[in-house]
């Protein structure tokens, strides 16, 4: 629960998220919900993706590709930056 509200203090601003496997990304948190953090990576970055993001307040939201999604239960460490 502590990620949660990590990432939701840190909702709107730059970080670096570390994974227990050790994969970093860097990006702005854009929403939090209780199973994931939804990161925009940097724009260059290697990370290309895109998910089915729930959108505020349950409705639909697509972001083409430019969402990342990580779950809450694999983040190790959060960094703002």
């Amino acid at each position: 629960m502590d990620a949660y509200y990590n990432c939701l203090r840190l909702k709107n601003r730059k970080v670096r998220i570390m994974t227990f496997d050790r994969q970093q990304y860097t990006g702005t948190i854009v929403d939090v919900d209780r199973n994931n953090v939804y990161l925009r990576p940097e724009r260059g970055g290697i990370v290309q993706t895109s998910a089915f993001y729930p959108g505020p307040y349950g409705g639909a939201g697509w972001y083409g590709n430019d969402i990342l999604t990580l779950s809450l239960f694999t983040l190790l460490a959060i960094a703002l930056i």
